[in-house]
Protein backbone atom coordinates (compact mmCIF):
# COMPACT_ATOMS: atom_id res chain seq x y z
CA UNK A 1 0.00 0.00 0.00
CA UNK A 2 1.50 3.71 -0.92
CA UNK A 3 1.58 6.41 1.53
CA UNK A 4 -0.12 9.45 0.52
CA UNK A 5 2.13 12.16 -0.82
CA UNK A 6 2.19 15.87 0.93
CA UNK A 7 2.75 18.15 -1.78
CA UNK A 8 4.79 20.26 -0.15
CA UNK A 9 7.37 17.30 0.43
CA UNK A 10 7.88 14.99 -2.31
CA UNK A 11 8.06 11.59 -1.94
CA UNK A 12 11.47 10.41 -3.96
CA UNK A 13 9.40 7.72 -5.18
CA UNK A 14 7.52 9.67 -7.56
CA UNK A 15 10.39 11.77 -9.18
CA UNK A 16 10.33 10.98 -12.71
CA UNK A 17 9.49 12.31 -16.26
CA UNK A 18 5.96 10.86 -16.12
CA UNK A 19 3.33 12.88 -16.84
CA UNK A 20 1.68 11.82 -13.29
CA UNK A 21 0.56 14.72 -11.06
CA UNK A 22 1.91 14.13 -7.88
CA UNK A 23 -0.40 16.56 -6.49
CA UNK A 24 -3.18 14.92 -7.78
CA UNK A 25 -3.27 11.08 -7.68
CA UNK A 26 -4.09 9.40 -4.50
CA UNK A 27 -2.38 6.33 -4.30
CA UNK A 28 -4.97 4.23 -2.80
CA UNK A 29 -7.26 4.80 -5.86
CA UNK A 30 -4.64 4.15 -8.69
CA UNK A 31 -5.70 0.17 -8.61
CA UNK A 32 -9.31 0.61 -8.43
CA UNK A 33 -8.61 3.50 -11.45
CA UNK A 34 -7.11 1.08 -13.62
CA UNK A 35 -9.41 -1.75 -13.43
CA UNK A 36 -12.63 0.46 -14.01
CA UNK A 37 -10.32 1.95 -16.85
CA UNK A 38 -9.61 -1.68 -18.43
CA UNK A 39 -12.99 -2.18 -18.40
CA UNK A 40 -13.73 0.82 -19.59
CA UNK A 41 -11.07 0.41 -22.87
CA UNK A 42 -12.09 -3.28 -23.34
CA UNK A 43 -14.76 -2.53 -25.84
CA UNK A 44 -12.41 0.67 -27.63
CA UNK A 45 -9.20 -1.80 -27.76
CA UNK A 46 -11.17 -4.11 -29.52
CA UNK A 47 -12.87 -1.91 -32.15
CA UNK A 48 -9.66 -0.57 -32.58
CA UNK A 49 -8.40 -4.10 -33.44
CA UNK A 50 -10.87 -4.75 -35.70
CA UNK A 51 -9.97 -0.83 -36.88
CA UNK A 52 -6.71 -1.26 -37.72
CA UNK A 53 -6.70 -4.72 -39.69
CA UNK A 54 -9.62 -3.48 -41.89
CA UNK A 55 -8.96 0.15 -42.61
CA UNK A 56 -5.19 0.82 -41.66
CA UNK A 57 -2.97 -2.43 -42.29
CA UNK A 58 -2.99 -3.57 -46.20
CA UNK A 59 -1.04 -6.48 -45.45
CA UNK A 60 -4.04 -7.50 -43.38
CA UNK A 61 -6.48 -10.55 -45.10
CA UNK A 62 -9.16 -8.19 -43.42
CA UNK A 63 -8.02 -5.04 -45.07
CA UNK A 64 -11.52 -3.14 -46.70
CA UNK A 65 -9.04 -0.72 -48.52
CA UNK A 66 -8.90 2.18 -46.04
CA UNK A 67 -11.55 4.89 -44.70
CA UNK A 68 -14.22 5.29 -46.42
CA UNK A 69 -14.96 1.70 -48.45
CA UNK A 70 -17.77 -0.58 -48.03
CA UNK A 71 -16.52 -4.31 -48.19
CA UNK A 72 -19.02 -6.92 -48.55
CA UNK A 73 -18.71 -10.93 -48.07
CA UNK A 74 -20.27 -12.82 -50.40
CA UNK A 75 -20.98 -15.81 -48.78
CA UNK A 76 -22.52 -17.34 -45.65
CA UNK A 77 -20.40 -17.69 -42.46
CA UNK A 78 -18.56 -20.80 -41.99
CA UNK A 79 -15.94 -22.40 -39.67
CA UNK A 80 -13.29 -21.34 -41.39
CA UNK A 81 -13.75 -17.83 -40.58
CA UNK A 82 -12.82 -17.41 -36.85
CA UNK A 83 -12.39 -13.54 -37.06
CA UNK A 84 -15.24 -12.76 -35.86
CA UNK A 85 -17.13 -13.25 -32.33
CA UNK A 86 -19.87 -15.80 -32.45
CA UNK A 87 -19.91 -15.38 -36.62
CA UNK A 88 -23.83 -15.09 -37.93
CA UNK A 89 -24.25 -17.56 -40.68
CA UNK A 90 -27.86 -15.50 -41.04
CA UNK A 91 -27.12 -12.67 -42.90
CA UNK A 92 -24.45 -11.46 -44.88
CA UNK A 93 -21.77 -8.72 -43.72
CA UNK A 94 -20.95 -5.19 -45.25
CA UNK A 95 -18.62 -3.02 -43.40
CA UNK A 96 -16.66 0.07 -43.43
CA UNK A 97 -14.97 2.67 -41.24
CA UNK A 98 -15.19 6.44 -41.19
CA UNK A 99 -12.93 8.97 -40.86
CA UNK A 100 -15.50 12.33 -40.09
CA UNK A 101 -12.72 14.48 -38.60
CA UNK A 102 -12.70 16.71 -42.26
CA UNK A 103 -16.37 16.75 -42.88
CA UNK A 104 -19.25 14.11 -42.93
CA UNK A 105 -19.98 10.61 -45.05
CA UNK A 106 -22.93 10.34 -46.78
CA UNK A 107 -24.14 6.40 -46.18
CA UNK A 108 -26.87 5.70 -49.41
CA UNK A 109 -29.02 2.22 -49.64
CA UNK A 110 -31.25 0.94 -52.44
CA UNK A 111 -34.95 -0.47 -51.78
CA UNK A 112 -35.33 -3.65 -51.01
CA UNK A 113 -38.02 -6.09 -49.71
CA UNK A 114 -35.41 -8.17 -47.90
CA UNK A 115 -34.57 -7.87 -44.11
CA UNK A 116 -31.26 -5.25 -43.74
CA UNK A 117 -29.53 -3.25 -40.88
CA UNK A 118 -26.86 -0.61 -41.37
CA UNK A 119 -25.35 -0.10 -37.48
CA UNK A 120 -23.29 3.34 -37.28
CA UNK A 121 -21.09 1.96 -34.42
CA UNK A 122 -18.93 4.77 -32.07
CA UNK A 123 -15.30 4.06 -31.41
CA UNK A 124 -16.26 1.89 -28.06
CA UNK A 125 -18.69 -0.05 -30.29
CA UNK A 126 -22.48 1.79 -28.99
CA UNK A 127 -24.58 2.55 -32.12
CA UNK A 128 -24.82 5.95 -32.74
CA UNK A 129 -27.98 5.05 -35.12
CA UNK A 130 -29.20 2.36 -37.50
CA UNK A 131 -30.78 2.49 -41.06
CA UNK A 132 -32.73 -0.85 -41.92
CA UNK A 133 -36.18 -2.45 -42.53
CA UNK A 134 -37.32 -2.02 -38.90
CA UNK A 135 -35.86 1.72 -38.29
CA UNK A 136 -36.19 3.46 -41.45
CA UNK A 137 -37.70 1.71 -43.81
CA UNK A 138 -37.53 -0.74 -46.83
CA UNK A 139 -37.35 2.38 -49.24
CA UNK A 140 -33.78 4.02 -50.72
CA UNK A 141 -32.54 6.65 -48.83
CA UNK A 142 -29.15 8.98 -48.37
CA UNK A 143 -27.98 9.47 -44.64
CA UNK A 144 -25.60 12.03 -43.52
CA UNK A 145 -23.20 10.53 -41.23
CA UNK A 146 -21.90 13.40 -38.97
CA UNK A 147 -19.05 13.48 -36.07
CA UNK A 148 -18.71 15.55 -32.67
CA UNK A 149 -17.25 18.81 -34.46
CA UNK A 150 -19.77 19.01 -37.92
CA UNK A 151 -21.98 22.45 -37.17
CA UNK A 152 -23.83 22.06 -40.55
CA UNK A 153 -26.77 22.35 -42.30
CA UNK A 154 -27.82 18.75 -44.38
CA UNK A 155 -28.07 19.74 -47.98
CA UNK A 156 -31.50 19.29 -49.81
CA UNK A 157 -32.26 15.08 -50.58
CA UNK A 158 -30.99 13.52 -47.34
CA UNK A 159 -32.75 11.24 -45.86
CA UNK A 160 -31.61 11.62 -42.18
CA UNK A 161 -29.08 12.55 -40.30
CA UNK A 162 -27.11 10.29 -37.59
CA UNK A 163 -24.56 12.26 -35.30
CA UNK A 164 -21.44 10.56 -33.42
CA UNK A 165 -19.73 11.58 -30.24
CA UNK A 166 -16.72 10.13 -31.51
CA UNK A 167 -14.57 11.12 -34.90
CA UNK A 168 -13.94 7.39 -36.22
CA UNK A 169 -17.02 4.94 -36.73
CA UNK A 170 -18.00 2.21 -38.46
CA UNK A 171 -20.36 1.09 -40.14
CA UNK A 172 -21.24 -3.00 -40.30
CA UNK A 173 -24.20 -3.92 -42.73
CA UNK A 174 -25.92 -6.96 -42.09
CA UNK A 175 -28.47 -8.36 -45.29
CA UNK A 176 -30.73 -10.92 -45.08
CA UNK A 177 -30.20 -14.04 -46.61
CA UNK A 178 -33.16 -15.90 -47.57
CA UNK A 179 -32.03 -18.81 -48.90
CA UNK A 180 -28.65 -20.56 -50.01
CA UNK A 181 -29.05 -21.10 -53.57
CA UNK A 182 -26.38 -19.45 -56.11
CA UNK A 183 -29.54 -17.26 -57.02
CA UNK A 184 -30.15 -15.98 -53.62
CA UNK A 185 -26.59 -14.84 -53.48
CA UNK A 186 -26.28 -13.23 -56.33
CA UNK A 187 -29.48 -11.14 -55.72
CA UNK A 188 -28.35 -10.53 -52.01
CA UNK A 189 -24.89 -9.21 -54.00
CA UNK A 190 -27.15 -6.85 -56.05
CA UNK A 191 -28.45 -5.09 -52.77
CA UNK A 192 -25.22 -5.21 -51.19
CA UNK A 193 -23.06 -3.66 -54.52
CA UNK A 194 -25.70 -0.63 -53.82
CA UNK A 195 -24.61 0.25 -50.44
CA UNK A 196 -22.68 3.50 -51.39
CA UNK A 197 -20.57 5.89 -49.20
CA UNK A 198 -19.60 9.63 -50.22
CA UNK A 199 -18.14 12.43 -48.38
CA UNK A 200 -20.11 15.56 -47.89
CA UNK A 201 -18.80 17.46 -50.66
CA UNK A 202 -19.04 15.04 -53.33
CA UNK A 203 -22.62 14.67 -52.58
CA UNK A 204 -23.15 18.50 -52.35
CA UNK A 205 -20.90 19.27 -55.42
CA UNK A 206 -19.07 21.81 -53.55
CA UNK A 207 -15.11 22.23 -52.89
CA UNK A 208 -13.55 19.45 -50.65
CA UNK A 209 -12.14 20.72 -47.14
CA UNK A 210 -9.06 21.27 -46.25
CA UNK A 211 -7.70 17.15 -45.09
CA UNK A 212 -7.55 16.35 -41.73
CA UNK A 213 -3.99 15.46 -40.40
CA UNK A 214 -2.69 12.12 -40.64
CA UNK A 215 -2.10 10.49 -37.10
CA UNK A 216 0.70 8.38 -36.42
CA UNK A 217 -1.26 4.91 -36.12
CA UNK A 218 0.33 2.88 -32.87
CA UNK A 219 0.44 -0.39 -34.54
CA UNK A 220 -2.12 -3.37 -32.92
CA UNK A 221 -0.52 -6.00 -31.12
CA UNK A 222 -2.71 -8.81 -29.34
CA UNK A 223 -0.79 -8.48 -25.80
CA UNK A 224 -1.50 -4.46 -25.83
CA UNK A 225 -4.17 -5.70 -23.42
CA UNK A 226 -2.76 -7.28 -21.16
CA UNK A 227 -0.74 -5.00 -19.71
CA UNK A 228 -0.05 -0.87 -18.92
CA UNK A 229 -0.15 -0.43 -22.56
CA UNK A 230 -3.69 -0.90 -22.82
CA UNK A 231 -3.28 3.06 -21.71
CA UNK A 232 -1.01 4.14 -24.51
CA UNK A 233 -3.62 3.15 -26.40
CA UNK A 234 -6.85 4.19 -24.32
CA UNK A 235 -5.07 7.51 -24.24
CA UNK A 236 -4.74 8.23 -28.40
CA UNK A 237 -8.13 6.72 -29.40
CA UNK A 238 -9.33 8.97 -26.33
CA UNK A 239 -8.41 12.12 -28.65
CA UNK A 240 -10.91 10.69 -30.99
CA UNK A 241 -13.47 10.85 -28.65
CA UNK A 242 -13.99 14.20 -27.07
CA UNK A 243 -15.30 15.20 -23.78
CA UNK A 244 -18.73 16.59 -23.96
CA UNK A 245 -21.40 17.85 -21.74
CA UNK A 246 -23.72 14.66 -22.54
CA UNK A 247 -21.32 12.11 -21.55
CA UNK A 248 -22.22 10.35 -18.65
CA UNK A 249 -20.91 11.34 -14.79
CA UNK A 250 -19.31 7.92 -14.41
CA UNK A 251 -17.34 8.80 -17.80
CA UNK A 252 -16.86 12.68 -17.01
CA UNK A 253 -15.23 11.31 -13.46
CA UNK A 254 -13.12 8.54 -14.97
CA UNK A 255 -11.48 10.97 -17.80
CA UNK A 256 -10.40 13.21 -14.80
CA UNK A 257 -8.85 10.46 -12.90
CA UNK A 258 -6.78 9.17 -15.78
CA UNK A 259 -6.06 12.68 -16.73
CA UNK A 260 -4.47 13.01 -13.60
CA UNK A 261 -1.98 9.64 -14.85
CA UNK A 262 -1.52 11.33 -17.40
CA UNK A 263 -3.56 9.70 -19.59
CA UNK A 264 -5.88 13.28 -21.26
CA UNK A 265 -6.26 12.22 -24.75
CA UNK A 266 -3.18 13.76 -26.53
CA UNK A 267 -1.50 10.34 -27.67
CA UNK A 268 1.65 11.45 -25.02
CA UNK A 269 1.24 8.73 -22.45
CA UNK A 270 4.26 6.68 -21.31
CA UNK A 271 3.92 3.72 -19.19
CA UNK A 272 7.67 3.15 -19.16
CA UNK A 273 8.06 6.66 -17.25
CA UNK A 274 5.69 5.54 -14.21
CA UNK A 275 7.27 5.01 -11.07
CA UNK A 276 7.17 1.13 -10.29
CA UNK A 277 4.63 1.21 -7.21
CA UNK A 278 2.32 2.93 -9.66
CA UNK A 279 3.10 0.22 -12.39
CA UNK A 280 2.93 -2.45 -10.03
CA UNK A 281 -0.65 -1.07 -8.80
CA UNK A 282 -1.89 -0.50 -12.47
CA UNK A 283 -1.42 -4.23 -13.18
CA UNK A 284 -3.16 -5.21 -10.25
CA UNK A 285 -6.13 -3.15 -11.29
CA UNK A 286 -5.50 -4.50 -14.64
CA UNK A 287 -6.41 -8.09 -13.01
CA UNK A 288 -9.06 -6.82 -10.93
CA UNK A 289 -11.02 -5.56 -14.20
CA UNK A 290 -10.27 -8.65 -16.10
CA UNK A 291 -11.61 -11.26 -13.61
CA UNK A 292 -14.77 -9.06 -13.22
CA UNK A 293 -15.66 -9.24 -17.06
CA UNK A 294 -15.11 -13.23 -16.48
CA UNK A 295 -17.21 -13.32 -13.83
CA UNK A 296 -20.05 -11.26 -15.67
CA UNK A 297 -19.74 -12.85 -18.69
CA UNK A 298 -20.08 -16.40 -16.93
CA UNK A 299 -23.45 -14.80 -15.18
CA UNK A 300 -25.31 -13.78 -18.34
CA UNK A 301 -28.38 -15.56 -19.44
CA UNK A 302 -29.63 -13.14 -21.77
CA UNK A 303 -28.97 -9.96 -23.84
CA UNK A 304 -32.22 -8.33 -22.40
CA UNK A 305 -30.72 -4.94 -21.28
CA UNK A 306 -27.18 -6.01 -22.49
CA UNK A 307 -26.94 -3.84 -26.15
CA UNK A 308 -28.32 -0.51 -26.34
CA UNK A 309 -27.50 3.37 -27.58
CA UNK A 310 -25.36 5.80 -25.21
CA UNK A 311 -28.19 7.19 -23.72
CA UNK A 312 -29.24 3.34 -22.73
CA UNK A 313 -25.85 2.20 -21.34
CA UNK A 314 -24.84 5.63 -19.39
CA UNK A 315 -21.85 5.05 -17.23
CA UNK A 316 -22.57 1.18 -17.04
CA UNK A 317 -19.09 0.32 -18.09
CA UNK A 318 -19.32 -3.67 -17.48
CA UNK A 319 -22.56 -3.84 -19.14
CA UNK A 320 -20.09 -2.25 -21.97
CA UNK A 321 -17.33 -4.41 -21.80
CA UNK A 322 -19.77 -7.49 -21.57
CA UNK A 323 -21.29 -6.27 -24.74
CA UNK A 324 -18.44 -6.17 -26.58
CA UNK A 325 -16.95 -9.30 -25.31
CA UNK A 326 -19.82 -11.29 -26.87
CA UNK A 327 -20.74 -9.15 -29.71
CA UNK A 328 -18.59 -6.03 -30.48
CA UNK A 329 -21.14 -5.11 -32.96
CA UNK A 330 -24.52 -5.93 -30.95
CA UNK A 331 -27.59 -4.27 -31.83
CA UNK A 332 -30.44 -3.01 -29.37
CA UNK A 333 -33.09 -5.72 -28.35
CA UNK A 334 -35.53 -4.31 -30.34
CA UNK A 335 -33.67 -4.56 -33.21
CA UNK A 336 -32.23 -8.61 -32.35
CA UNK A 337 -32.55 -10.02 -29.30
CA UNK A 338 -29.84 -12.55 -28.50
CA UNK A 339 -30.19 -15.38 -25.95
CA UNK A 340 -27.13 -18.34 -24.61
CA UNK A 341 -27.78 -21.48 -24.00
CA UNK A 342 -24.83 -21.82 -21.90
CA UNK A 343 -26.26 -24.32 -19.55
CA UNK A 344 -28.32 -27.62 -19.60
CA UNK A 345 -31.33 -27.95 -18.07
CA UNK A 346 -29.19 -30.43 -15.32
CA UNK A 347 -26.68 -27.53 -14.76
CA UNK A 348 -23.99 -28.50 -17.23
CA UNK A 349 -22.27 -25.44 -18.16
CA UNK A 350 -21.08 -25.36 -20.48
CA UNK A 351 -22.98 -28.00 -22.10
CA UNK A 352 -20.95 -30.97 -23.73
CA UNK A 353 -21.87 -33.24 -26.75
CA UNK A 354 -19.15 -35.49 -26.28
CA UNK A 355 -20.81 -37.54 -23.71
CA UNK A 356 -24.85 -36.56 -24.48
CA UNK A 357 -26.68 -35.60 -26.72
CA UNK A 358 -29.84 -32.33 -26.21
CA UNK A 359 -33.68 -31.17 -27.47
CA UNK A 360 -35.06 -28.13 -27.62
CA UNK A 361 -38.18 -28.23 -27.91
CA UNK A 362 -40.19 -25.27 -28.88
CA UNK A 363 -44.24 -25.73 -27.50
CA UNK A 364 -46.96 -24.95 -30.52
CA UNK A 365 -47.62 -21.79 -29.13
CA UNK A 366 -43.89 -20.87 -28.62
CA UNK A 367 -42.33 -20.72 -30.88
CA UNK A 368 -40.15 -17.13 -30.74
CA UNK A 369 -41.73 -14.48 -31.59
CA UNK A 370 -40.57 -12.74 -34.58
CA UNK A 371 -41.32 -9.92 -36.84
CA UNK A 372 -38.29 -10.39 -39.10
CA UNK A 373 -36.99 -13.89 -38.56
CA UNK A 374 -34.85 -16.32 -35.84
CA UNK A 375 -32.39 -18.90 -35.68
CA UNK A 376 -30.57 -20.62 -33.06
CA UNK A 377 -26.54 -20.80 -34.08
CA UNK A 378 -24.02 -23.90 -32.79
CA UNK A 379 -20.50 -22.52 -31.82
CA UNK A 380 -17.75 -25.15 -30.34
CA UNK A 381 -15.99 -23.49 -27.37
CA UNK A 382 -13.93 -22.24 -26.44
CA UNK A 383 -13.44 -19.67 -29.32
CA UNK A 384 -17.44 -19.49 -30.38
CA UNK A 385 -16.62 -21.05 -33.51
CA UNK A 386 -18.77 -22.46 -35.85
CA UNK A 387 -19.21 -26.38 -36.44
CA UNK A 388 -18.16 -28.13 -39.39
CA UNK A 389 -20.48 -31.09 -40.07
CA UNK A 390 -21.44 -32.85 -43.01
CA UNK A 391 -24.95 -30.83 -43.68
CA UNK A 392 -23.07 -27.27 -44.05
CA UNK A 393 -25.69 -26.44 -41.51
CA UNK A 394 -25.00 -24.13 -38.61
CA UNK A 395 -27.83 -22.81 -37.39
CA UNK A 396 -31.61 -23.84 -37.47
CA UNK A 397 -34.68 -21.47 -37.61
CA UNK A 398 -38.10 -20.73 -38.73
CA UNK A 399 -37.61 -20.86 -42.48
CA UNK A 400 -34.74 -23.69 -42.55
CA UNK A 401 -36.09 -25.88 -45.32
CA UNK A 402 -37.33 -29.47 -44.31
CA UNK A 403 -37.94 -29.04 -40.88
CA UNK A 404 -40.39 -31.50 -38.94
CA UNK A 405 -43.12 -30.40 -36.77
CA UNK A 406 -43.78 -32.37 -33.94
CA UNK A 407 -47.67 -34.06 -33.96
CA UNK A 408 -49.07 -31.39 -31.84
CA UNK A 409 -47.57 -28.58 -34.65
CA UNK A 410 -44.26 -27.43 -31.51
CA UNK A 411 -40.53 -27.82 -33.28
CA UNK A 412 -37.75 -30.13 -31.58
CA UNK A 413 -34.41 -29.31 -32.47
CA UNK A 414 -32.12 -32.09 -32.19
CA UNK A 415 -28.57 -30.95 -30.72
CA UNK A 416 -26.19 -33.77 -30.87
CA UNK A 417 -22.61 -34.39 -32.57
CA UNK A 418 -23.65 -37.96 -34.28
CA UNK A 419 -26.47 -37.27 -37.07
CA UNK A 420 -29.25 -38.70 -35.87
CA UNK A 421 -30.50 -41.87 -37.41
CA UNK A 422 -34.24 -41.35 -36.71
CA UNK A 423 -35.25 -39.24 -40.47
CA UNK A 424 -37.32 -36.98 -38.58
CA UNK A 425 -34.81 -36.02 -36.48
CA UNK A 426 -32.03 -35.91 -38.55
CA UNK A 427 -34.01 -32.76 -40.23
CA UNK A 428 -34.66 -31.11 -37.39
CA UNK A 429 -30.16 -31.72 -35.97
CA UNK A 430 -28.44 -28.89 -34.96
CA UNK A 431 -24.87 -30.08 -35.18
CA UNK A 432 -22.64 -29.83 -32.39
CA UNK A 433 -19.06 -30.41 -31.44
CA UNK A 434 -17.30 -33.39 -29.91
CA UNK A 435 -17.00 -30.96 -26.59
CA UNK A 436 -18.26 -27.88 -24.77
CA UNK A 437 -20.40 -26.03 -26.87
CA UNK A 438 -23.16 -23.05 -26.59
CA UNK A 439 -26.30 -22.00 -28.55
CA UNK A 440 -27.39 -18.86 -29.30
CA UNK A 441 -30.47 -17.69 -30.43
CA UNK A 442 -31.39 -14.96 -32.20
CA UNK A 443 -34.84 -13.04 -32.95
CA UNK A 444 -35.00 -10.38 -35.63
CA UNK A 445 -37.67 -8.15 -34.64
CA UNK A 446 -38.66 -9.28 -31.27
CA UNK A 447 -42.14 -8.85 -30.69
CA UNK A 448 -42.99 -7.08 -27.33
CA UNK A 449 -43.47 -10.33 -25.37
CA UNK A 450 -39.64 -11.34 -25.75
CA UNK A 451 -38.80 -7.60 -25.28
CA UNK A 452 -40.93 -7.90 -21.79
CA UNK A 453 -39.88 -11.26 -20.50
CA UNK A 454 -43.57 -13.12 -21.21
CA UNK A 455 -41.49 -15.32 -23.86
CA UNK A 456 -38.84 -17.29 -22.59
CA UNK A 457 -36.53 -19.64 -24.21
CA UNK A 458 -37.38 -23.42 -23.66
CA UNK A 459 -34.67 -25.44 -21.52
CA UNK A 460 -31.81 -27.45 -23.28
CA UNK A 461 -32.64 -30.79 -21.84
CA UNK A 462 -30.13 -33.68 -22.00
CA UNK A 463 -32.12 -36.92 -23.73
Amino acid sequence: MFTPICPDLPDPAWESDSMVNPALVDPATIRATAAEAWIRAHPVLRNYRALYAQALDEADPGYLGGFGVFRHTARPAGPADTDAVTPDNDTLPSRAWLDLRAEPWVLSVPATDDYRVLAVHELDTLPAGLIGSRTTGQGAGDFLVAGPDWRGQPPPGITGVIRTATRLVGVVGRTRLPGNTPADLAALRAVQEQYRLRPLHEYAGTPAPAPAPEPVWPVWRDEVPEGVEFLTFLDFLLGFFPPTDALPPAETALRGRLTDLGVDGRGEFEPAALPLEVRAELGRGIADGRARLTRAVAELRDSAGLFGTREEVGGDFLRLAVAAELDPYGLPAEEVWYGRWAADSEGHRPPNAADRDYLIRFAPDALPPARFFWSATMYALPGHRLVDNTLDRYSVGGDTPGLVRDPDGGLTLYVQHKRPANAEHSANWLPAPDGPFAVVLRIHGPEAAVLDGRWQPPPLTPR
